[in-house]
């Protein structure tokens, strides 16, 4: 039986976490024109999944999305839904945890409840959850639902979580009386495996949704936006700070996208041409409209998110040789960063090559276990 600790740790004692972000997701986080781009149909995430959990990779992590960003390749416009995916891979998976990604406004709790019970057990206490509480007004129109303003998201994803936690919990029957959410002699069996509950995850930006964070999850994604890991280092020791004030230790976690080739020319070349020649510029320009950034009202910042978007969506580039990105991973760790979703341009063809040569040096610089047996 596992612990919450265990779940917390990933089952391993890996400094630094390392997970796939985005699979579930046509072009996954590159939004790129390229003929190799990542396809996202099933057999493609059960194999990567496959070959991750062999490898020793520790987690996998899906975008919750509804709905492509247009453009040439409609970017992320087929996606797979990530509980139901998560629940797949765990069945063919044995060491990983598979995280799912959640839209608390969007789905029901006690639905959400039981579907992620299940889930669970499927995975002998491996599943994760990954909550948001949306911002793509695009998205929720599609389901005939309103997006709240900032402060209610939080309150609406409070109750969500409260709620989800007491069915987790021992109580027979339980009535719920929220602001948002009544719930009437509420009844939610099998629990989660082992008697303890999922890992749970979330990426708030703001101050409300770093407080949500802080008071209900175990750890909080943040990108680094930094022009030095020195800055970012300082953000996750406050962070840790807040933390420890609510009662929590929490982890840190961040985004990235690698690209490794056997020399840092061979890599750098195959970046710039992905970001720039072949960049998918229309989805960039339509997910700063729906974002609400207007290039005539502040060109500079205009270009400067575009930019950032391009280059792997706002995360961390690692771009280089084995010996460049496992150095850049073990600069992320030396930081305080307890772990990273990254991404490739096509997971399958990239992963092995990472998995032979970077890890290897990861175990040297004493960031990753050994993972022998693993298979």
């Amino acid at each position: 039986m596992a612990s919450l600790q265990d779940r917390i740790a990933m089952h391993n004692g890996n400094k630094l976490k390392l997970g796939l972000f985005g699979a579930n997701c046509s072009n996954g986080r590159a939004m790129t024109r390229l003929p190799e781009r990542w396809p996202a149909d099933w057999d493609s995430c059960q194999q990567l999944a496959e070959m991750a959990d062999a490898a020793g990779i520790d987690f996998m992590l899906p975008i919750g999305r509804w709905k492509g960003y247009r453009g040439e390749t409609d970017h992320q416009g087929s996606t797979l839904e990530s509980i139901t995916w998560a629940c797949g891979l765990l069945a063919r998976t044995r060491h990983m945890t598979v995280f799912a990604t959640v839209h608390a406004p969007l789905l029901n709790p006690v639905m959400a409840a039981k579907q992620i019970v299940t889930a669970d057990l499927v995975g002998h206490g491996r599943f994760g959850l990954n909550i948001v509480v949306g911002w793509n007004d695009d998205e929720f129109q599609m389901f005939g639902e309103r997006q709240r303003e900032p402060q209610a998201r939080y309150e609406y994803g409070q109750e969500w979580i409260d709620a989800v936690k007491r069915m987790w919990g021992p109580e027979e029957e339980f009535d719920f009386n929220g602001k948002y959410l009544n719930l009437r002699a509420v009844r939610a069996k099998p629990k989660p495996y082992g008697g303890t509950r999922p890992l749970i995850m979330n990426a708030g930006v703001s101050q409300t949704g770093r407080d949500y964070a802080l008071r209900n999850c175990d750890a909080l994604f943040t990108a680094v936006r930094y022009p030095t890991l020195e800055q970012a280092a300082r953000e996750v020791a406050d962070v840790k700070t807040a933390g420890r004030a609510f009662g929590r230790d929490i982890g840190v976690y961040t985004v990235g996208e690698i690209v490794c080739r056997a020399t840092r020319a061979e890599a750098e070349e195959y970046f710039r041409y992905w970001t720039e020649e072949a960049a998918d510029w229309g989805a960039v320009d339509y997910m700063l409209e729906l974002k609400g950034v207007r290039r005539n009202a502040d060109p500079d910042r205009y270009d400067r998110m575009r930019k950032a978007l391009v280059h792997g969506q706002s995360g961390f580039p690692m771009i280089g040789s084995a010996d460049d990105v496992a150095q850049e991973l073990a600069r992320i760790s030396a930081a305080g960063f307890d772990g990273i979703g990254f991404s490739f341009v096509n997971y399958l063809k990239e992963l092995p090559y990472f998995a032979a040569e970077v890890l290897p040096r990861l175990q040297k610089l004493g960031v990753r276990e050994s993972h022998a047996g693993r298979h």
